[in-house]
């Protein structure tokens, strides 16, 4: 529990001080990479984390995420109206030139060099953790829009394929020289949000998404296969998997998705947000007492929905948040938890959201109280009339015990730029992952 004073405990629901301050928690050594037993730690790093928020790739060194991870998902790489892949933001992707100062290797890009960007990062990334496993991952909510044209043929599918590996794993950058970013990818990852259901507004979506998204997969399989005999080195393909039992059920295949993919992402969190009137968690790993929502939703839920729909265990890898979802114009009732809000919280970058680190400093402002619901598994800061729902140390600790206790195949961070400078997050996520 975080450092402070216990200030009242009713059941399995316990306030904490509004001075509390969080405690890194100390993780696994930086020689664990990989993971013990094959437990994967999987983070996304956005495209705009370098620019628009001020994390630089070097930052996931420094502050010992990258040490941690088994994995790492660039996101996001785009689908243009005909289905084949393309860079949103060349610039951030591989054009900028990035100083001594925020590089992986310490060393400033040059003017003319052939690889600069994020991706050139991401390269002196996987030189410092050669067992990192770096993948371009597709897609997103706002990027999901043409996956559905992609999917829709053989001649289609063969098509989308053939581009992304050409942009991505070949390499073959626009305005850069040939096979610029050759190596830098050892992977593909589909965020497809999502086959045969609404997700962003303007997506294209049909009936037969289903059956298309597996017949996707094949062709992929097909393609990386191919190329990784060429190359000599195997090519892994994952996906991020829903919470929502509808959209499991109208847009997957599960048991074959499941066979065909390396391993799955599962979403663990947005289980409720500021969409919706009522001050609920987000990411509870159990239905807390008195949730007023239906249908429920958790983590132990997901996880056993996708368990009973065909899923292995080892393949199934929780999604964890570093962000928080909030809700302002409350009661001053039940320390906000399930009180009618007048809308989303203000945040940095998103009405309704927020960064963990943006959270932490909530709590040690001494204007928040930190409540904590250790049965269901869930925290949330509240001041009389402003809630957030977030995973802290604790909580993160107690979600990587539960991954190792029914022997998943990991945790999937969303994403590496919510975590403090310290790394508090990773640190703790490692701790209830491994230590026994």
């Amino acid at each position: 529990m975080e450092e402070g004073h216990v200030l009242e405990e009713v059941g399995t629901v316990v306030a904490v001080g509004a001075v509390a301050v969080g405690v890194a928690v100390v993780g696994v050594p930086a020689q664990a990479h990989g993971g013990g037993g094959g437990v994967r730690t999987v983070g996304y790093y956005t495209q705009w984390s370098h620019q628009d928020r001020g994390v630089p790739v070097r930052y996931i060194v420094d502050n010992g995420s990258a040490a941690r991870l088994t994995h790492l998902n660039y996101a996001f790489g785009l689908l243009d109206e005909q289905g084949s892949c393309v860079s949103s933001d060349p610039a951030a992707d591989y054009q900028r030139l990035i100083p001594a100062r925020e590089s992986v290797s310490g060393k400033a890009d040059r003017p003319g060099q052939a690889l600069a960007g994020n991706l050139n990062q991401l390269k002196q990334l996987k030189q410092k953790f050669p067992k990192l496993r770096v993948y371009i991952s597709l897609g997103g909510w706002i990027g999901s829009a043409y996956f559905s044209n992609a999917a829709l043929t053989s001649q289609s599918r063969a098509a989308h394929v053939r581009s992304c590996i050409d942009l991505w794993l070949k390499g073959n950058l626009p305005g850069a020289p040939a096979g610029a970013a050759k190596g830098v990818f050892d992977g593909i990852d589909l965020d497809w949000e999502w086959p045969a259901t609404d997700g962003n507004v303007g997506n294209v979506v049909r009936p037969e998404d289903k059956q298309n998204f597996t017949a996707l997969l094949r062709e992929y399989r097909v393609q990386l296969d191919r190329q990784g005999a060429k190359d000599r080195k195997t090519y892994d393909l994952t996906a991020f998997l829903p919470a929502n039992r509808e959209a499991m059920d109208r847009g997957y295949e599960f048991a074959e998705v499941y066979r065909l993919l390396t391993f799955a992402t599962v979403q663990g969190y947005d289980y409720h947000g500021a969409w919706e009137r009522t001050a609920n968690q987000q990411s509870a790993l159990r239905v807390p007492d008195g949730d007023p929502t239906t249908p429920k939703d958790s983590g132990e839920i997901v996880v056993d929905a996708h368990l009973q729909r065909g899923a292995p265990r080892d393949k199934i890898t929780l999604g964890v948040p570093y962000y928080g979802r909030g809700w302002t114009g409350l009661p001053n009732q039940n320390n906000g938890l399930f009180q009618q809000s007048t809308g989303p919280a203000p945040g940095t970058y998103e009405a309704g959201y927020d960064d963990y680190r943006t959270l932490k400093g909530l709590l040690t402002s001494g204007k928040y109280t930190l409540h904590r619901d250790t049965k269901a598994g869930h925290a949330w800061l509240f001041n009389g009339t402003t809630f957030w729902t977030y995973d802290d140390p604790t909580e993160l600790t107690r979600k990587g015990r539960y991954i190792r206790d029914r022997s998943l195949g990991g945790a999937m961070i969303w994403s590496l730029d919510g975590d403090t400078p310290q790394g508090e997050l990773i640190r703790a996520l490692s701790t209830g992952l491994h230590r026994r």
